[in-house]
């Protein structure tokens, strides 16, 4: 029964930490228009297209997960 829950609080964690990753990468997107006038828009795409995959990885991870302690 312990095993079940600390699966579960890992992966509501892990829905929490990617999450509070897709927040950031709003920063940098609300951020994005001053890139274009600089003219560095490439490194901020890069980094908001890195942001949005690291939170998708993670949210995927903790669903899995969580479904997988569902089914026990």
């Amino acid at each position: 029964m312990a095993e079940v829950l600390e699966k579960r609080e890992t992966s509501s964690s892990l829905l929490f930490i990617g999450l509070a990753v897709w927040v950031a990468d709003l920063l940098v997107v609300f951020f994005l228009p001053s890139a274009f006038r600089v003219g560095r828009q490439e490194l901020f795409v890069s980094v908001i297209a890195a942001l949005a995959l690291l939170g998708l990885v993670l949210m995927i991870t903790g669903f899995t997960m969580r479904r997988n302690t569902t089914e026990e």
